[in-house]
């Protein structure tokens, strides 16, 4: 029997469209899946895709239609064996049931639609994967369609042996339910290497609490020096903090080579930055070395060109150690995953007022947590509770780290 085409609601207010244009003519082929027209609603100009396979047979509504109503038949697709004496341009339409999601309007389909079980079942399927379903004994109630709100067609009865039963599918409420989005170069090489770093390098963690409210208060009296070239942030403290901590403490200063451990005499630092379609990690060099002032225009810049696509290998090579800070998106504590051959990466989470006790008595500071992923072939407690009691010292005193400006 002859399928209907009708206009479709492509929003739960939508009442009516124009239909802007036909990518097919009346005679073609079509495969389910297609996209057959174009309709514009008051909001945007979307596709429309076939459900089913066959023939057009007839456009009931030219292109260049103005305010055709939600659910009128715009066209008519014939199945294979069937001929325009086919068309009953007076088929009955009933609704299709409510889809559990309640957001969702119920859709307007043919009265074909249905292929019954019993009395009170009912399963949504086109007429074809109806009768392909009789023809090799198929229960359709097996079955999670891959049509719109789970409509069952002729795709999901021929590979019947690769569907699994419908209770463990997720449910599929409409073609624009999920998109499918390409892995670029950047997230397969990101998914590769940190598969196999959590995989292969026996992962622990070592947790601190630090508070910056004296780094708060130095921070807003550099920033308002009359000469300031940059405005320094938090992050820029913890990498000059972490710099100075590995050279107190040298033994976490290294990267794992399997049968050596390679020790650094300067701190270059890793710094995690978020980009379009991935994450890199440019690195400051000899951050022990370089001013709180430096080390911010270092890395604004480097920041930048990440971003721009326009960093040089030289700038995202090597690095003994880095640091991943998420405080900015309100992230109290997280666990990173430690890039090889580094042996150790801090996570860095957001500043924020919590209680503390001093002297007995209960004050509020401002506090970051931090935790430290280290890798246990290369480094042991000991060595990251030090370096860590290193780090705090300076977060906590950041006079200490000033040297100059």
């Amino acid at each position: 029997m002859p399928i209907q085409i009708l206009m479709p609601a492509l929003s739960p207010t939508m009442t009516e469209g124009n239909l802007v244009k036909w990518l097919k003519n009346e005679g073609d082929k079509i495969q389910a899946g297609e996209i057959i027209a174009e309709i514009e609603t008051d909001k945007a100009t979307m596709e429309v895709e076939a459900a089913d396979e066959g023939i057009l047979g007839k456009i009931v509504v030219p292109a260049g239609t103005d305010n055709v109503k939600v659910n009128q038949l715009i066209a008519v697709i014939l199945e294979d064996g069937e001929d325009e004496s086919s068309i009953d341009m007076t088929t009955n339409v009933i609704p299709v049931p409510k889809a559990i999601d309640t957001q969702l309007e119920p859709e307007i389909v043919t009265s074909e639609i249905f292929a019954t079980h019993s009395v009170n079942e009912r399963v949504l399927a086109s007429p074809l994967a109806k009768r392909l379903a009789i023809e090799k004994g198929v229960d359709l109630q097996s079955i999670q369609g891959s049509g719109p709100y789970g409509r069952i067609v002729k795709f999901d009865i021929e590979n019947i042996s690769k569907v699994s039963p419908k209770e463990n599918l997720p449910l599929n409420f409409g073609d624009n339910s999920y998109e499918d989005i390409k892995l670029n170069g950047m997230r397969k090489t990101i998914a590769k290497r940190l598969t196999e770093a959590k995989q292969t390098i026996p992962h622990f963690y070592l947790t601190i609490d630090c508070e910056i409210d004296e780094l708060l208060s130095l921070r807003t009296k550099i920033n308002a020096m009359p000469n300031s070239k940059t405005k320094l942030s938090v992050n820029d403290f913890f990498i000059k903090a972490v710099a100075l901590a590995l050279i107190d403490e040298p033994n976490a200063n290294v990267t794992f080579h399997g049968d050596y451990l390679r020790r650094y005499a300067q701190a270059d630092i890793c710094v995690a930055v978020s980009i379009d379609g991935g994450l890199m990690t440019p690195v400051v060099k000899s951050a022990n070395l370089k001013s709180l002032t430096q080390i911010s225009l270092e890395v604004k810049d480097l920041a930048q060109k990440a971003r721009a696509g326009k960093l040089t290998p030289e700038a995202y090579q090597g690095g003994s150690f880095t640091i991943s800070n998420l405080g900015m998106f309100g992230v109290k504590h997280f666990d990173a995953i430690i890039n090889p051959p580094q042996a150790c990466i801090l996570a860095i989470g957001m500043g924020e007022q919590r209680p503390v006790v001093r002297a007995n008595n209960i004050e509020i500071a401002n506090v970051v947590t931090c935790t430290l992923s280290l890798d246990h072939r290369a480094l042991d407690g000991a060595v990251g509770a030090a370096f860590l009691k290193a780090l705090k010292a300076y977060i906590e005193n950041p006079f200490s780290m000033l040297g100059f400006v």
